[in-house]
């Protein structure tokens, strides 16, 4: 697989991983042929650059932000529920490689406990608009942590594993409700058999109707066959996900 790492010099925490991806990254790492990049254009505005890189995968590691402050590292993939107002285009999501969200997170929250940092997978959220796999692996949420030099080390570290390791594959899911960081859904995440990939949270239920719900499905690789849901965080949406749900196996995130 040909995987590009896409780097850009606009953001603070993207430069800062840059610096220490740069000496790490070989042409071959494990499995893999393996590219990096270090792009002027912020990354969640690279529409299409899969085209002309030539890749089977893309890895963007940026900075998170977050009203909250809170210090973080997160992975998620990118994708649009319904407005395109960061990158992408509106109702179109990316393609999730759930196994892999799921490696780095597991990763993270070993590597994560000597900055104290809090590991998240995010939402499916912004742009771009990509035709092969891909996700965003991230320093949250303040420009003293982008610019963190261990935060920085720390993530290059995550993505080298990752391209040396075997990534184990399990089965994948959707999900749907909660908060934007994902916590109902954390412990399936770090568990040992399930991985996800796109997820909708409530502030966006909204935009979720059945051929969403099939993207999302159809965008994880491999396809998810199952939906999970955090009930008490859909609030009154309560009644059109039972109805969108017919035919589709699907648990509460409180079964697991």
């Amino acid at each position: 697989m040909i995987i590009a790492i896409i780097c850009s010099k606009d953001d603070e925490a993207s430069a800062n991983i840059h610096s220490f991806l740069v000496d790490r990254i070989k042409d071959e790492m494990g499995k893999h042929q393996v590219k990096l990049y270090f792009e002027d254009k912020d990354s969640i505005y690279l529409e299409n650059i899969d085209e002309r890189l030539d890749c089977d995968m893309i890895i963007f590691p940026t900075m998170h932000q977050s009203k909250s402050g809170v210090h973080s590292l997160s992975v998620h993939t990118q994708g649009n529920w319904g407005e395109a107002v960061l990158g992408g285009s509106e109702k179109n999501l990316g393609i999730s490689p759930a196994n892999w969200l799921k490696a780095g997170m597991k990763i993270l929250e070993v590597k994560a406990e000597e900055l104290h940092y809090e590991v998240i997978q995010e939402v499916t959220h912004h742009g771009p608009d990509l035709n092969v796999p891909s996700f965003f692996i991230e320093i949250g949420s303040s420009i003293s942590e982008w610019q963190n030099k261990k935060a920085g080390e720390l993530i290059a570290n995550t993505i080298v594993e990752l391209l040396e390791m075997k990534i184990p594959e399990c089965k994948t899911a959707v999900g749907i409700g909660g908060l934007h960081h994902m916590p109902s859904f954390k412990k399936i995440i770090l568990g040992d058999e399930i991985a996800i990939g796109h997820c909708c949270p409530k502030y966006n239920l909204e935009n979720l109707d059945k051929e969403m719900l099939a993207q999302a499905m159809n965008k994880t690789v491999p396809k998810a066959e199952l939906v999970i849901v955090d009930w008490k965080g859909v609030g009154s949406y309560k009644e059109k996900i039972k109805e969108m749900l017919e035919g589709i196996l699907w648990k509460k995130t409180k079964d697991f």
